[in-house]
């Protein structure tokens, strides 16, 4: 058995490949269809990985919605989660 690799020993990690990990301060906004702001009086601020429960909580309340993720700090987009279109 010298040599030959088991599944099941993979699994950790490819399991850890697809996992993010996200820090600092996002804030997130939603545009409807035409690109106008859905939720014009509330500002949604998510730290780290809380992007994703913010997200999905916007795109349960607007399926047509886009949501960009934006840096605090820098104020640039997060390109890798940025912008997202619900289904």
């Amino acid at each position: 058995m010298r040599g030959k690799i088991k599944p099941l020993a993979l699994l950790p990690a490819l399991v850890l490949v697809g996992c993010v990990t996200l820090s600092g301060t996002y804030e997130l906004k939603a545009y409807d269809n035409a690109g106008k702001p859905i939720l014009t009086h509330t500002r949604m601020i998510a730290e780290g990985n809380g992007i994703y429960t913010v997200r999905n909580a916007i795109c349960m309340t607007h399926p047509a919605a886009t949501v960009t993720v934006t840096d605090v700090r820098t104020k640039q987009e997060l390109a890798s989660e940025s912008p997202h279109r619900c289904r």
